[in-house]
C-alpha cells in the first residue's frame, strides 16, 4: 500500500528537478543574452569615437549631437538598471526587467545587499527567477496600462528581506491548502513549490496575501 505513495512522491521529485534546471538554464541564457549585448556595444565603442572624431574634424557639430542621441538610445537598452551589490542577484533582476518591459509591464524596483550572502547563490537565482516569471505571468492578463510590478530587497537585521507584488485581474485569489490557487498550465505549480521547498531549506519564512486587486509574496532568508 506504501509502494504507490513513494513512486508518487518520487515521481513529483523527479519532475520539479526537470523543472528546476529548465529553470536554471532559461535563466543563463537570458542573462547570457542581456551581455552579450553589453559586450556588442564596448566592441563597437571604438567605431563610435572614431565617427564622431570625424564629425568634429568637419566641424559638423548637428551631425554629432545627432549620432550621441542614437547613441544614448541604444545604450539605454543594456544599461544596468539595479545594481544590489551582489553580482548574480544583478544579473537575474536585471535580465527579468529587461524582459518585463519588453512585455510592457511596469517594474518599480528596490534592491540592496550589503552584505556577502551565505545562501546560495542558484537558490536565491530560482527564488527571484519564479517571483517574477509568476508576476509577469499574472500581468499579462491585465490591459498595458494596469501592469505593474513591485521588487523590494533589503537586509532586515540578519536576514535577507524579499518582497514581490504584482496586480491582478481586479480578483482575490482563493487558497487551495497552503498555497493560493494556479490558473496556469500544468507544470507552472512547480515554481511555486521549489520556492517554498527552497525557503524551508534555508530555515526562512514565506508569506503569501491576496488583498482585492494584488498579490504579494514575502519571504526572509537568515544570513547568519
Amino acid at each position: 500500500m506504501k509502494l504507490f505513495p513513494r513512486l508518487f512522491s518520487r515521481k513529483i521529485e523527479k519532475q520539479i528537478s526537470s523543472y528546476q534546471q529548465e529553470l536554471i538554464e532559461t535563466h543563463y541564457r537570458e542573462v547570457e543574452n542581456m551581455y552579450r549585448q553589453i559586450r556588442g556595444w564596448r566592441h563597437d565603442y571604438k567605431n563610435h569615437i572614431q565617427t564622431m572624431k570625424a564629425y568634429a574634424a568637419s566641424g559638423d557639430w548637428e551631425a554629432i549631437c545627432h549620432y550621441l542621441d542614437l547613441l544614448d538610445e541604444d545604450l539605454t537598452t543594456v544599461d544596468t538598471v539595479i545594481k544590489t551589490g551582489n553580482p548574480m542577484t544583478d544579473a537575474i533582476l536585471n535580465s527579468k526587467i529587461s524582459l518585463a518591459r519588453a512585455k510592457g509591464i511596469t517594474v518599480q524596483a528596490d534592491a540592496h545587499i550589503p552584505v556577502r550572502l551565505t545562501s546560495s547563490e542558484i537558490d536565491l537565482c530560482c527564488i527571484l527567477g519564479n517571483l517574477f516569471d509568476n508576476a509577469i505571468e499574472a500581468s499579462l492578463a491585465l490591459p498595458e496600462e494596469q501592469r505593474l510590478i513591485r521588487v523590494y530587497m533589503d537586509m532586515k537585521n540578519t536576514q535577507l528581506y524579499i518582497s514581490f507584488t504584482n496586480f491582478t485581474a481586479g480578483r482575490k485569489l482563493t487558497k487551495m491548502g497552503k498555497r493560493f490557487q494556479t490558473t496556469k498550465g500544468e507544470g507552472h505549480g512547480f515554481g511555486l513549490v521549489r520556492i517554498d521547498a527552497i525557503v524551508g531549506k534555508l530555515d526562512g519564512y514565506i508569506s503569501r496575501g491576496s488583498e482585492d486587486g494584488a498579490f504579494t509574496t514575502e519571504i526572509l532568508l537568515p544570513q547568519l
